[in-house]
């Protein structure tokens, strides 16, 4: 009897290891604006010309002194490296298949496509798959369509931020008027 409660144990540990790595392996990883591009040129362009295409090299020393010093933080210290902002200035930090660093994963810097759309190695292949593709399998696939709230822009734009509205009024997050900014919609070729 006491064999037999360790054998199934044992196989219940085993099955529910299998089950956390193959969710691991079978999880949507980051890809990379560069392959974002190769379909949605016109908003790439866009998105390049945002604050968002650089964002990273705000966390370097120097760099935007006097916003840093009034959100008291030390304008010399190097932030590339600090987990609480490689969060929001970076693609996908803490996330399988997101950044790591910048030595590992330079091509995940700053805020790209996925940081709003979700990591899009699912999606991706629906996409090159089927050019008819429809929103709905898109979505399905991980495709996420960004929102206000505090799983969408105000994760990094809300209160937490040392740059928010409460430091200076400039910094308040409005939503709308941030989405015509992030980059231009152009007509798809494809209705979905």
């Amino acid at each position: 009897m006491k064999r037999t409660l360790i054998a199934l144990f044992s196989l219940m540990l085993m099955t529910a290891f299998f089950a956390v790595i193959t969710s691991e392996a079978d999880a949507a990883t980051y890809i990379g604006a560069a392959k974002c591009k190769i379909c949605h040129m016109k908003e790439f362009k866009a998105w390049q010309a945002t604050t968002m295409a650089n964002s990273f090299e705000n966390l370097k020393p120097g760099v935007k002194a006097a916003e840093k010093k009034k959100a008291k933080l030390d304008p010399n210290k190097d932030y590339t490296n600090d987990p609480k902002c490689l969060k929001c200035h970076t693609t996908g930090y803490g996330q399988p298949g997101g950044f790591k660093s910048l030595a590992d994963t330079p091509d995940l810097i700053n805020v790209q496509c996925e940081g709003c759309h979700g990591p899009g190695s699912e999606y991706l292949n629906i996409m090159k798959t089927n050019k008819e593709f429809k929103r709905a399998d898109a979505k399905a696939a991980g495709l996420t369509i960004p929102s206000e709230d505090e799983k969408g822009c105000m994760s990094c734009h809300g209160m937490e931020s040392p740059f928010n509205e409460k430091v200076d009024a400039k910094y308040k997050f409005n939503f709308k008027e941030k989405l015509k900014g992030t980059h231009e919609h152009f007509p798809l070729k494809y209705q979905h």
